[in-house]
């Protein structure tokens, strides 16, 4: 047993029903084992993640980590963010919509498994797939030792300063962006970092 596992849910102080009945559920299928990653419990097939339980202020969740290839059926997944590209969840508010789900939710975890046993892949964005706000070329183009750094990050760094940076609706605001990220950029890190 995980001391880690176990104080997540035993130490909850919201969503302590819900959480134990959604382990319960997944538990059920014994091809999962059950591990802590990101400070929540997260369910692994041959070492893949497939379903983290994980909650939230206004509702608990099973994130399925490829849930973009779950054919969805009932039409309960949602995707957390418009920037979200593989994971989605199955939200609850109250005990009773977990107990309504639970075929519901093995299914979907049968199906989760099954597709990483095929080795479904998600197709993610490029990098080349955010457009790159005007404002930031046009810093690129006139710093080299900028455009540089930034083409030496990983993909998913390029892919959050791009997305962080078109969020801003006016050029001043985006402006602002670039100018407060510069020496992050320059020091390899991502915007989270």
């Amino acid at each position: 047993m995980n001391q880690k596992i176990e104080a997540f849910f035993m130490n909850a102080e919201k969503w302590k029903d819900e959480f134990l009945l959604l382990r319960e559920i997944v538990c059920e299928n014994t091809s999962l084992e059950e591990d802590y990653k990101w400070m929540h419990p997260c369910y692994t097939f041959q070492g893949k993640n497939i379903v983290l339980i994980h909650g939230f202020k206004e509702y608990c969740a099973l994130l399925f980590h490829k849930g973009s290839l779950l054919k969805d059926p009932e039409n309960i997944l949602v995707q957390q963010t418009k920037n979200v590209q593989a994971a989605r969840q199955i939200r609850f508010t109250h005990i009773e919509q977990v107990i309504k789900l639970q075929a519901v939710i093995k299914a979907y975890i049968k199906e989760a498994i099954e597709n990483e046993k095929s080795g479904k892949k998600v197709e993610l964005k490029k990098v080349t797939d955010y457009p790159v706000p005007e404002e930031f070329q046009n810093a690129l183009d006139e710093d080299k030792a900028l455009n540089t750094a930034f083409h030496s990050l990983t993909s998913g760094r390029q892919k959050g300063y791009l997305f962080y940076f078109n969020q801003a609706k006016q050029s001043k605001t985006r402006q602002l962006r670039i100018e407060k990220y510069y020496l992050h950029i320059l020091a390899g890190k991502g915007i989270d970092d």
